[in-house]
């Protein structure tokens, strides 16, 4: 009897070890993805089913959206239930949304409306405090003001929390990137499309702006995917190939012009359990957004 009372007691420590183990080893994985006018406000539903499939083929744990035209909290539930999650969140139904999907209960910590463009959301949903944003397209002076808005607020945050990251459709370019410019035609394309535009342009002096994602680096945030990727080939969100079309515009020349402005920034914290980053500007999402989204994987959580 003592013999088998010691080895059930070894038996059930041997298995809450290993239990353990396995959920310190656990993955998550984090999505953000701007998915072009809400499937040209809800009219392409083709397009709408081939992205959910793709979110859905990566299993991951929380993602976070943009352009959400036309959409309803119902919408957005229905598109979170086919890849797999219980639980959603829509800034809101007018204009230009950002959302929030997870496979853990979310809690909305805050609705941002006040200085934005857009709109932003912060929430706390599996441990994380997460920032979804959509910044100006437009100026650089306004994209500055939302970052100072978003920052002052995951300062906060990080008070209480040091699991934080905010991502999404930032419209800014990374001093990282700088380099990688030289041989890309974009800032020609946009000294053209914003002459005489000043603060209300996306250049300063007639130069790339690089502040607002200073800004974020400096706070300090980690730009997860510049860990794990060298080149624009391998870092470019936008333009995606629908464009083409749409702007007589030939693959070699979308391609000639990438540039980043979709980001995944992450808590000093958090980084340390980073394992891989990638922006998706490959095959299938060529044809799925004007963006191609960005992913993370974290471990150990």
């Amino acid at each position: 009897m003592v013999r088998k009372y010691y080895f059930s007691i070894t038996l059930t420590l041997l298995i809450g070890v290993f239990s353990f183990s396995q959920q310190k080893n656990k993955t998550v994985k984090i999505i953000s993805y701007n998915i072009w006018n809400g499937y040209d406000f809800g009219k392409d539903e083709k397009r709408r089913g081939d992205l959910v499939n793709w979110v859905n083929s990566e299993e991951p744990t929380i993602v976070g959206l943009q352009e959400l035209v036309n959409y309803t909290p119902k919408k957005l539930e229905e598109d979170a239930k086919n890849w797999g999650h219980s639980y959603s969140v829509l800034l809101k139904e007018n204009g230009y949304s950002v959302g929030l999907t997870s496979k853990f209960p979310i809690e909305v910590k805050e609705t941002i409306f006040e200085g934005m463009h857009h709109g932003a959301l912060h929430c706390k949903t599996g441990g994380f405090d997460v920032f979804v944003v959509h910044f100006s397209p437009s100026s650089y002076k306004k994209r500055q003001k939302e970052a100072k808005i978003i920052l002052k607020k995951m300062r906060i945050a990080a008070k209480s929390n040091p699991n934080y990251l905010v991502m999404g459709d930032f419209n800014a370019h990374s001093p990282m990137d700088a380099d990688l410019y030289k041989n890309n035609i974009l800032l020609d394309r946009l000294r053209l499309s914003n002459k005489n535009k000043g603060e209300e342009g996306n250049l300063t002096n007639n130069e790339m702006d690089y502040s607002v994602i200073s800004n974020f680096m400096a706070f300090p945030l980690v730009d997860a995917c510049q860990k794990f990727s060298n080149s624009m080939a391998e870092r470019g969100s936008f333009p995606g190939r629908p464009l083409g079309k749409i702007n007589s515009e030939s693959v070699e020349e979308l391609i000639n012009r990438l540039e980043r402005i979709d980001y995944i920034f992450v808590s000093p914290q958090l980084s340390k359990k980073l394992v891989s980053a990638q922006v998706y500007n490959k095959q299938p999402n060529w044809y799925l957004s004007d963006h191609y989204p960005v992913g993370i994987e974290l471990i150990g959580m």
